[in-house]
């Protein structure tokens, strides 16, 4: 069989990803400050593009600005001095006070100034904050060297990472002088910082609180699994002591840190800025996207002009030019595109779960991404690209857009119910419950199908995980 060469004429479709829509696609799922960052980075870095801080600026931002017609003002009038000079200055006392020549010194910049940064406050970290207690103890330069090792393998939460042989492999220095300067340092601030696990970390604060050689040491040492399962019978058999000592002590336990690092955490609160302002007016709701601190962007009036009637430009520096204002074109359209889908989105959310915004969570209804892209006649992967990272801030509180989707759960008799509110329901149950008769999940469920939800134990249990609620056994106090 010969192989040969032959061209052939083919006409297909397909779909192709334009400069346009990428750009719209990608400020579509920023949430309101990466639009931010984005904007500021074009604005750097697109000549062709600049903010309008004008007054009153056009709706359309693609037009040029407008210069302004020169108003007339009035011929500016002669500035004369009126006042009367006093007669009774005395002179002479005046111009030998103020005309003295004295040293002048011009203050300079020197080499040995303290930087800008050394003045920007910054929170101590925990390494720091070891090291300068062990500089305290006057510590020979073995120990200070074997101190800093043993700081600086300390986590976020205030325990040694690695064993006392990999310390001694490290820094090449005897086993016994590390255990004795880790001894010293699990005396510091805070209290049970160094330990190596969790019941040395307790047990170094129970002796620091004169509780050492008590029963409060002793369920440390050897009941910490009772301790965590709530079974404070089977510590009083263990101890041959009274439940009334066995619940004292285990109180006493409660009121330990087991993370004694937590205050150095350097993990700074992240804030939300809601997108999205659904406020109640009336009887109507009104939706008011955040516009706050963001730019009005315009094209820039010189380049545009350049274009037009400068026939000087060489064909390079144009390409250069019309490309930067194609891609200023696309980005403000971009972004009036993404507002108008956002709040289009928000308007059909507001039109399925109105009783939410009135009533609360209780009210939520099931509702999928379907149901709101039929509903403004978008594709689903829009709407959630829309609801991504986006939170709307309504009389209820702020919610992410993502948790007005919920899937349902069947009723016994009526319409199906939002799995938000069934979850809303198992923990308003959990906190009215008796805490020395916790409610099991089973019982749960039996409680919520008298209520009309049918839902099993297993699904309430997911649920309380999600919710990050304890078992039954462990909720029990005495």
């Amino acid at each position: 069989m010969a192989l040969e060469l032959r061209q052939q004429l083919k006409l297909t479709q397909q779909l192709i990803m334009t400069p346009q829509l990428q750009m719209a696609i990608k400020l579509l799922q920023l949430n309101r400050l990466e639009l931010l960052d984005t904007i500021r980075q074009e604005l750097e870095e697109n000549p062709a593009l600049e903010e309008d801080f004008t007054e009153g600026a056009a709706e359309d931002p693609l037009t040029e600005p407008t210069e302004s017609t020169p108003v007339e003002t009035p011929p500016t009038r002669e500035v004369t001095i009126e006042e009367k000079i006093r007669d009774d200055i005395d002179w002479n006392n005046y111009i030998d006070e103020y005309s003295s020549s004295g040293k002048i010194h011009f203050e300079s910049e020197r080499k040995d100034t303290p930087s800008f940064e050394s003045f920007i406050s910054r929170k101590e970290s925990l390494r720091e904050h070891l090291l300068w207690q062990l500089m305290m103890t006057s510590p020979t330069e073995e120990q200070e060297q074997i101190g800093d090792l043993i700081a600086g393998n300390i986590d976020q939460d205030g325990y040694l990472d690695v064993s006392l042989e990999e310390l001694a492999d490290t820094s090449a220095a005897p086993l016994d002088k590390i255990q004795h300067v880790l001894t010293i340092m699990q005396t510091f601030d805070p209290l049970g910082v160094c330990a190596r696990n969790l019941s040395e970390c307790l047990l170094i604060q129970a002796r620091h609180f004169n509780f050492d050689n008590t029963i409060v040491t002793d369920i440390i040492k050897n009941h910490l699994n009772h301790l965590e399962n709530k079974n404070y019978k089977a510590i009083a058999r263990a101890l041959k002591a009274n439940l009334e000592d066995v619940v004292s002590a285990v109180n006493v336990i409660k009121r330990l840190e087991p993370r004694p690092g937590r205050q150095f955490s350097d993990d700074e609160p992240q804030y939300i800025t809601p997108d999205i302002f659904v406020y109640k007016y009336e009887n109507d709701f009104v939706i008011v996207l955040n516009d706050d601190g963001m730019p009005k962007l315009r094209m820039n009036a010189f380049y545009k002009n350049a274009l037009k009637h400068d026939k000087r430009i060489p064909d390079q520096a144009k390409d250069y030019v019309q490309e930067k204002m194609r891609s200023a074109t696309w980005l403000i359209r971009s972004i009036h595109q993404r507002q108008k889908t956002i709040y289009k989105v928000m308007e059909s959310i507001l039109k399925f779960q109105r009783a939410f915004f009135e009533k609360g969570i209780a009210c939520l209804r099931p509702m999928v991404l379907r149901d709101v892209a039929e509903d403004i006649g978008m594709h689903e992967s829009t709407i959630s690209r829309v609801t991504t990272n986006k939170y709307a801030h309504t009389p209820q509180g702020i919610f992410e857009l993502k948790y007005f989707f919920n899937s349902s759960i069947q009723r016994i008799h009526g319409e199906a119910i939002a799995s938000a509110s069934v979850q809303d329901k198992i923990r308003q149950l959990i906190e009215s419950e008796n805490p020395g008769k916790p409610y099991s999940d089973d019982k749960l469920s039996s409680i919520l199908k008298e209520a009309n939800i049918n839902i099993a134990r297993r699904t309430v249990a997911k649920y309380r995980e999600i919710m990050k609620v304890l078992p039954s056994n462990k909720r029990k106090e005495l």
